[in-house]
């Protein structure tokens, strides 16, 4: 690979190892997982030693494991945590992902450091900062416009990956800014344990309690799809392609990474200057389609700038494709008419009064342009179901099935040469007697000895097997070379698949297969301990000296400094005000509980800068301040315009601490 190759990862997450080995067979060139603790998804813990197993498995296919260690820390917790850091060292993985700075002050194996997305990477300062403290990837901030982006990679070192959410559920608030669930449950949403207050329904008031919108999920996003904009990701400077959804089952992530698998391979397909991050090259056996796995929704979010029409605010749930109109009702049954092909056990879906009813098709008969439906329920049980009513599919059971079977393969090129040993060519030819040979001379030596078998695999690595044998003129030449190429090409359940074979021999020779079959089991063999001999991790970046120094000089409880060490990374780092992380003290009155660019007088048509000369939008509300409210829970919006961004304030309420739902031994 030349030097001047740029490598493009794809970065698939996974709740279980059991997911992320699915991840990389579907093509994932990375796996992002959590271990038994301190992750920002507390219910998506793992053993170390299933992160050992899945490592080793990542490993075959040059692809890497990270391990998200990426909540804020008590000071409790910092020597359980390095404890912990130093069992996935050994356990084989290739990098940590953190956002709590205390964790760069303890001593470290010599581990590879990402920043989370909570670390809030929005500037190209901030930026700048952590490569130079170490972290040799960033993951950036959601909300980045594709020229944002560009500016963050011309501000960072060339050996910096630039990482990058492309698809998965959005937090409405920038990572790490959001102090909503702890304010209302005492569930930090820094600690891993957010109890998703952004999902919930929200009626908007203005200052007389007029309202603007009823019962409306305001907060609630539309899922990330950056399907249209890789290219411009790349040449913006992203290198790693980030998957959300480590909470989420096995074929969502076999759907979604084999949709941006294939979608990356054409562009590597057009640009040989970029290639893939890992080894191998993955067939899958059934069609991605984003539509069919969970979502809200598709936005691109700011990539291209600001939208309005960003969120799900009818309902958070997954609401399917669109089929059609219910064109009748029978007794028992429906009929719809609908574009694609239904199958018995489908589940369907239609909304009524602001909620979502799902309903699972017992059965289906297509007649002519409609398809009849015999729902499992009752049908006078299904309220608001009439002619009329539009029907999506949320759950398409023919291919679910294909998905719940084994759905992709992955598999590493190999060249192959067969050569004879001890067949000596020799430096002159010796003169035979007329008709003892074609050319009437000898020019190689045939000394008994064996064969050997060289693989060579696409990164470079070779293993060589010999075996020794009494050669046997072939009776039958073409049949024996034919059965010499079908021998070892049989490469079945390993990672390997042959893509040449070249024959180096005197003559055709009769081999037994079962040798053939020997010395290619032998070869592969070695050939597995040579590439895993030659893994190399990557290594801890190094720290810029005389240490960096932070943009600002000054932290508020936005910084989320939840323990001493980190309260001495930022002191080192010429910050002299540090405030408590909110989880971590008293706080009174009011404090901004979210900080979003998510508008949502803008996505309700109600912005000052809409209005200025643009038809259709409602203009400005002018009776502010706004407010959310959901049961007792009242929050008040204000407006920063000159940032364009949101920040939703609440009362400060004091919680009991947030505790990690897990903790190593």
């Amino acid at each position: 690979m030349s030097k001047s190759t740029s490598f493009i990862e794809l970065l698939a997450p996974a709740k279980t190892a059991a997911i992320g080995r699915e991840a990389i067979l579907h093509g994932a060139d990375a796996v992002y997982i959590g271990g038994p603790a301190f992750g920002a998804r507390d219910k998506a813990g793992n053993p170390v030693g299933d992160i050992a197993a899945l490592a080793e498995f990542a490993h075959r296919f040059r692809a890497r494991i990270y391990v998200a260690l990426n909540t804020i820390l008590h000071d409790s917790e910092l020597e359980a945590a390095r404890r912990l850091v130093y069992e996935c060292y050994d356990a084989g993985a290739d990098a940590l992902i953190v956002q709590d700075m205390g964790l760069l002050e303890l001593d470290l194996p010599p581990i590879a450091l990402h920043a989370s997305t909570q670390c809030d990477i929005r500037t190209p300062e901030k930026a700048r900062f952590l490569a130079d403290v170490g972290f040799s990837q960033l993951v950036l901030a959601r909300e980045l416009t594709i020229g944002e982006i560009a500016r963050v990679r011309a501000a960072v070192p060339a050996d910096t990956v630039l990482e990058h959410f492309i698809h998965g559920a959005l937090c409405v608030a920038y990572s790490g800014q959001c102090y909503i669930s702890h304010a209302h449950t005492g569930r930090s949403a820094n600690r891993g344990d957010c109890s998703q207050a952004c999902r919930l329904p929200y009626t908007l008031q203005d200052a007389q309690g007029r309202v603007v919108a009823f019962e409306k999920h305001l907060l609630s996003l539309k899922d990330n799809n950056q399907s249209d904009n890789l290219r411009a990701l790349i040449d913006a400077g992203v290198r790693s392609f980030k998957i959300e959804g480590r909470y989420k089952d096995a074929p969502y992530v076999k759907n979604i990474t084999g949709h941006y698998r294939r979608l990356l391979d054409e562009i590597l397909e057009e640009r040989p200057e970029l290639a893939a991050a890992s080894s191998g090259k993955t067939r899958l056996l059934f069609a991605p389609d984003p539509d069919k796995t969970f979502h809200r929704g598709a936005t691109d979010y700011f990539s291209q700038g600001r939208k309005a029409d960003i969120g799900s605010f009818d309902t958070p749930a997954f609401t399917g494709t669109p089929l059609g109109p219910i064109t009748e009702i029978g007794t028992g049954w429906f009929e719809i008419e609908a574009g694609e092909t239904l199958a018995n056990g489908d589940g369907l879906n239609y909304q009524h009064k602001r909620e979502v009813r799902g309903i699972r098709a017992n059965s289906v008969q297509q007649m002519g342009r409609v398809w009849r439906v015999w729902p499992n329920e009752k049908i006078f049980e299904l309220a608001g179901l009439r002619v009329g009513t539009l029907v999506s599919r949320n759950s398409d059971h023919a291919w679910e099935q294909a998905l719940a079977k084994t759905s992709a393969g992955r598999k590493i090129g190999i060249s192959a040469v067969f050569s004879e040993t001890g067949a000596v060519r020799l430096p002159h030819p010796i003169p035979l007697p007329a008709g003892e040979g074609a050319n009437d001379s000898l020019r190689e030596l045939d000394i008994n000895d064996g064969f050997s078998l060289t693989l060579q695999d696409e990164d470079g690595i070779a293993a060589t097997g010999s075996v020794v044998l009494e050669k046997q003129h072939a009776q039958h030449p073409a049949e024996a070379e034919n059965n010499l190429r079908v021998q070892l090409d049989r490469f079945g359940s390993t990672d390997f698949e042959l893509n040449g074979l070249t024959v180096n021999w005197i003559q055709p020779r009769f081999i037994p297969g079962s040798i053939l079959n020997k010395l290619r089991r032998d070869t592969v063999e070695k050939l597995e301990a040579a590439r895993a001999s030659a893994y190399t991790r990557p290594p801890r970046k190094a720290v810029v000296e005389p240490p960096a120094s932070y943009p600002e000089e000054s932290l508020s409880y936005l910084a989320n400094v939840y323990n001493t060490a980190a309260r001495a990374f930022y002191a080192r780092h010429g910050v002299k005000l540090i405030e408590a992380a909110y989880e971590a003290h008293e706080m009174t009155g009011e404090a901004s509980l979210m900080i979003t660019r998510h508008c949502i007088r803008y996505s309700l048509s109600l912005c000052p800068k809409q209005a200025k000369g643009v038809t259709g939008v409602q203009g400005e509300v002018r009776a502010e301040p706004m407010t959310l409210v959901n049961g007792s829970e009242k929050l008040r919006l204000e407006f920063d315009c000159r940032k364009c961004e949101m920040h939703v304030i609440g009362k400060a309420k004091n919680r009991v601490m947030s505790k990690s739902r897990t903790s190593p031994p």
